[in-house]
């Protein structure tokens, strides 16, 4: 090493300034997507998660059409930011109100930041957000950057106003280098899929171009929110514990501090997994050794009888939402879907959700659609990297009486977890954990078998129909036979036998295959032949 060698530390906005690709903005197109997918995610997590039924407006405009400078704006009816959080919440890297223990779409402290540094790196004008917390009299507004060397916020603007249409929510704007001609399908398909795990919402989206898309809200159910909960042991590590024990009493002993602050632990539980740690259940946990830390990290981890991490912390869609959109949207012969049980990896609880749509308005096409999500943003971009994709793949939808290359099919998996496996701190694929991979695939498999029950039944009855089809050429014949047997040689009597035997011969023929639609045959004018 040279003796001239320097080394320095740079600030978290620093890092991500110099690789912005980390964040998910590795070129103008794909920042133009994930800034109005950052937006958006921050838009739902101020509206259902607080029980408001969302609306959402997401207004894109050219502002420098020579230099490719667009305008991202996205409004909000949420519950607001309180003004002295703002300037951190827009301003400041990896500070967030998402580091905690529930189901949130955000997780790393770094989205909207990330799009407000990518956003200053080509043009000099700031983010701006308008905000007014739920019952505030007063609406804030701010103009602001971030101090790269610093990580931390550079205010150009502070102002009130009074809030006369007592609005709450927030609006932010901003102002980025952009390609829309090459990122217009991905927001495009960003939006209405968001819509689809959203169905309680409604989007008012414009685009650049001028041209206007509306989703109206379809229904007012709001799945229950997640609520924060203790951490589970299976997911502590020697650093978590000690961060936990510099917050809290000093005087706490480890059996309180065990009971106390973590979900499945009783007081015969704590003195087992003390028993197990070889440590003092009555020593304080601020006189800790860090070998004691390690055997009691090793023994929570290995503890057989814990019950598993508490559902509470999450929020699903519900199977019937699912299946309300799938069918508003698709307009499918078939729509199915399912919300497994609870399940766990690392400590962490996490819930699949599968929907299937078949036929109807849906394309043929040589794959199935896949529809993949994450706490319910969409997850547009890195397809065929992410375990949800591996696993339809691996599906053999033959078996379900599918066939080949021929996929009039969506198939739509939802992962909802206090810590989803992103691959990276884009949050665009999820990784292959066992234990997921395992629910996705039965998840998929559950909804299949409902699909070929379908299948079979629609394949019987269009066999059904068309031997119906056939014998209806031969009812015409049968009843004047048997007409001119009954009535002796009288037309009117015969006409008359004729038509009643008709009738009666087409009831035994519905009831004889078993079918179900029967008025398409009522109507069917039977000729003679």
């Amino acid at each position: 090493m040279s003796a001239r060698e320097k080394f320095t530390s740079i600030s978290p906005a620093e890092f991500f300034k110099r690789n912005p690709e980390l964040a998910g903005f590795s070129n103008p197109a794909r920042a133009m997507y994930q800034t109005v997918r950052e937006l958006v995610e921050n838009a739902l997590d101020a509206t259902d998660v607080h029980e408001i039924l969302p609306s959402i407006k997401v207004i894109i405009d050219v502002d420098n059409k020579e230099k490719e400078i667009y305008k991202v704006t996205v409004e909000d009816n949420g519950i607001g930011i309180p003004p002295h959080v703002v300037p951190d919440a827009f301003g400041r890297v990896l500070y967030s109100s998402k580091y905690v223990l529930r189901q949130t779409r955000g997780m790393y402290g770094l989205g909207v930041k990330a799009a407000v540094l990518y956003s200053q790196m080509y043009q000099e004008k700031p983010v701006e957000i308008i905000t007014s917390p739920i019952g505030s009299k007063r609406i804030y507004i701010f103009r602001l950057k971030i101090d790269v060397t610093k990580n931390e916020p550079i205010i150009y603007e502070r102002i009130s106003a009074s809030n006369e249409r007592n609005f709450h929510g927030t609006s932010v704007s901003i102002y980025l280098l952009g390609d829309w001609q090459r990122s217009k399908q991905r927001v495009y398909d960003y939006i209405k899929r968001t819509y689809i795990v959203a169905p309680y919402a409604e989007f008012y989206f414009k685009d650049p171009d001028g041209n206007v898309t509306f989703y109206p809200r379809l229904t007012n159910k709001i799945p229950k929110p997640p609520q924060e909960v203790k951490p589970h042991p299976y997911g502590v590590d020697i650093e978590l514990l000690k961060n936990m024990i510099t917050h809290l009493n000093p005087s706490y002993t480890v059996k309180e501090f065990l009971i106390k602050e973590f979900q499945s632990v009783g007081e015969v539980t704590a003195q087992k997994v003390l028993e197990m740690a070889n440590v003092n259940p009555d020593k304080k946990i601020s006189s800790l050794t860090d070998d004691e830390l390690s055997r009691l990290t090793e023994a929570m981890k290995k503890f057989p009888d814990f019950r598993p991490p508490s559902p509470d912390a999450l929020s699903v869609i519900g199977s019937d939402l699912i299946e309300l959109s799938l069918r508003k949207i698709f307009n499918p012969e078939f729509a199915g879907a399912v919300t497994r049980k609870p399940k766990a990896y690392q400590g962490h609880p996490f819930i699949v959700e599968v929907g299937l749509a078949y036929g109807g308005q849906i394309q043929l096409s040589p794959e199935p659609l896949v529809l993949r999500y994450a706490n319910k943003i969409p997850l547009i971009y890195d397809e065929k990297s992410d375990v949800i994709w591996k696993v339809v793949s691996e599906i053999d939808w033959k078996r379900y009486g599918i066939e080949e290359d021929q996929f009039p099919l969506v198939v739509m998996v939802h992962l909802c977890s206090t810590k989803v496996p992103y691959k990276s701190a884009g949050k665009e694929s999820i990784a292959e954990v066992e234990e997921i991979e395992k629910e996705i695939k039965n998840g998929i498999m559950e909804v299949a078998r409902e699909l070929k029950q379908f299948l079979t039944q629609k394949k019987k009855e269009e066999e059904a129909r068309k031997r119906m089809l056939t014998y209806l050429k031969y009812i015409p014949e049968v009843a004047k036979s048997l007409s001119t047997f009954l009535a002796d040689s009288k037309k009117e009597e015969q006409d008359k036998y004729k038509e009643e035997l008709q009738y009666l011969l087409f009831e035994i023929v519905v009831r004889k295959l078993n079918l179900k639609d029967l008025e398409q045959y009522k109507l069917y004018k039977v000729e003679e032949i």
